[in-house]
């Protein structure tokens, strides 16, 4: 399997455990009064997968993006990978101030 790949799939599982972690953080607080919201009702099981599948392809994605962003070409230095650019210097303008009239 290529490297990429399997770093996306274990990213992926990483985010998806961090959005049932999430879940049940929500459920067990009883945030606006979830947990009541899914026990008192006959499809509260799918609600709360439909939750943790929903928040966990959000949580994936972004982990798999901070994981894929802290990647380095192994560059040294404080600024290693950094694209600022200095395309022109700042220039000073005077403006004059005018008193408005009344």
């Amino acid at each position: 399997m290529p490297k990429l790949i399997s770093l996306y799939i274990q990213q992926v599982a990483i985010g998806f455990a961090i959005a049932a972690a999430f879940v049940a953080g929500l459920l067990y607080f009883d945030i606006a009064g979830l947990w009541r919201l899914v026990s008192g009702d006959s499809a509260g099981v799918l609600a709360v997968v439909m939750l943790w599948v929903s928040n966990g392809i959000v949580f994936a994605g972004v982990q798999f993006g901070i994981r894929v962003m802290l990647m380095t070409d192994g560059a040294q230095g404080p600024n290693a990978g950094s694209r600022l650019y200095d395309f022109a210097e700042p220039v000073l303008i005077k403006v004059e101030a005018r008193e408005k009239r009344r």
